[in-house]
């Protein structure tokens, strides 16, 4: 098709492929639960820290004597993204070169080391340092994908990736969930005044995830075969450099952005997710903050339990709401209504009253998790019918999606942070309140940018079929 072959032309992306083959071997059960718990301890070990991060960034800037809580908060939650946005194309090359196998255990060893490493903070910028490595390690999910696609028939793969999106949910709940329950043990549990944790009140969490990560190391190691590599016609494994896959990784995000609906569906996505994570940065800057200045006066536990809330919501929404709301509204419509519903909580969490937090905490966040668990797969979905509606390769689209996406997930923590370090000690509108109001005014560009996205053709697409919803 017209659209595919100009793509192809320009980035040599069909060429590549074509001169590439490999066989497909089908996956074991153990095989594929350690694929599943390799992207689960990504999740956790991106989530764990959300609770109590703001906590250990005050205790270490005390001691140093540091004012910029905010900016170092962003800064700590930037540097994981950076380094995984920086290091996936080193380990999906190396895979390619040696194997996945050895990289997924490698990328296990670093998350046993680097997570407790990180529990045992001193100063910031060795919490910096620990952060960023722990961000390197996790950089090879992407080669637990490649590994799904190597072991997997075309009818399979739909829902073996869907193992891998179940994964990113679950870890998004238990992370936080461990990173609030066991922080600061020595004050809750007798057993632990006096010891090491009690010195360190943030590094029992960290040792769970470490454990979780060894865990899955000794079953990577008895259950996880290796996957056939992709080979050229003359046997060779193709070799790509780090420098050689950025370019490729710029080149196609540019093509991509240049394309009317494509373009118009990257940018929706992105702006959606710089401003839900936004959010990620400041929202335990608010909630931490003491009643009498306008925040909750919360603990690591109720954060972690927050959270978990709201990833426990994000996958009963995935489960049982997506397919009877698509049925309804049609994919196209569905995400800005999406996006909206998110905007809607994310904008209304600063004004939570501490007297009737939980209550008022359950509705806003209910926003922000059925909002973004119907966003995810809604904004696939039409970006993967869009993409086969108009010939572009489906690879080459994606890949410039989750660059585009770590890009902005890497700006939300920064930006929050550093409107929080502006703002929070001014009056309102100019306060706390800001950072969140952000968040909402990104999310209403990101909806009105919808307006730009084609529908989507009803042939053969039951599930967005009745009352002709996507024409509209």
């Amino acid at each position: 098709m017209r659209g595919r072959g100009a793509l192809e032309k320009g980035l040599g992306v069909a060429q590549d492929g074509e001169r590439m083959s490999s066989t497909v071997n089908d996956a074991s059960k153990g095989a594929l639960l350690v694929l599943f718990l390799v992207t689960m301890i990504d999740m956790i070990g991106f989530g764990i820290i959300i609770p109590f991060l703001t906590y250990l960034v005050k205790d270490l800037a005390d001691a140093q004597g540091v004012v910029q809580i905010g900016l170092w908060v962003g800064l700590l939650m930037t540097s994981y993204s950076v380094a995984q946005f920086l290091f996936s194309p080193f380990w999906g090359a190396l895979s390619d070169r040696i194997g996945r196998r050895p990289v997924l255990m490698v990328g296990l060893v670093g998350n046993t080391v680097f997570f407790t490493a990180f529990g045992f903070s001193n100063t910031l910028l060795f919490a910096l340092a620990m952060r960023f490595l722990a961000g390197v390690f996790n950089g090879n999910i992407a080669v637990a994908r490649a590994y799904i696609g190597d072991v997997s028939t075309p009818k399979q793969l739909a829902t073996r990736m869907g193992l891998i999106g179940a994964a990113f949910g679950l870890g998004f709940t238990i992370g936080p969930f461990i990173g609030g329950e066991f922080s600061s043990p020595a004050e809750r549990w007798d057993v632990f005044v006096g010891t090491v944790f009690d010195t360190y009140p943030y590094l029992l969490p960290c040792v769970i995830a470490s454990v979780l990560s060894a865990g899955s190391l000794v079953l990577a190691y008895f259950k996880l075969p290796e996957s056939v590599l992709v080979k050229e016609d003359d046997g060779s494994v193709p070799r790509r450099s780090w420098r050689s896959h950025m370019g490729g990784m710029a080149k196609n995000s540019v093509a991509m952005l240049r394309t009317s609906s494509i373009g118009a569906m990257i940018w929706v996505s992105m702006l959606f997710i710089f401003g839900f994570t936004v959010m990620h940065a400041v929202f335990i800057l608010y909630t931490e903050m003491s009643v009498d200045l306008g925040g909750l006066g919360f603990s690591e536990q109720d954060n972690g339990r927050v959270f978990a809330m709201i990833g426990l919501l994000g996958i009963l929404t995935q489960g049982a709401l997506i397919g009877p709301l698509t049925r309804k509204f049609g994919t196209r419509r569905l995400i800005p209504i999406s996006i909206l519903v998110t905007g809607t909580g994310l904008t209304l969490l600063p004004y939570t009253q501490a007297s009737m937090a939980w209550l008022q905490l359950l509705v806003v966040c209910s926003c922000i998790a059925v909002g973004n668990g119907l966003f995810q797969p809604s904004s696939s979905t039409y970006l993967t019918r869009i993409a086969r509606e108009e010939g572009y390769d489906l690879g080459v689209v994606m890949g410039a999606q989750e660059s585009l996406g770590a890009f902005a997930r890497i700006l939300g923590p920064l930006s929050g942070g550093f409107v929080w370090e502006l703002t929070s000690g001014g009056s309102y509108p100019w306060d706390y309140h800001t950072a969140f109001h952000l968040c909402g005014l990104l999310m209403i560009v990101s909806a009105v940018l919808t307006l730009r996205l084609p529908p989507l053709s009803m042939v053969g697409e039951g599930v967005d079929a009745p009352n002709s919803a996507e024409k509209s």
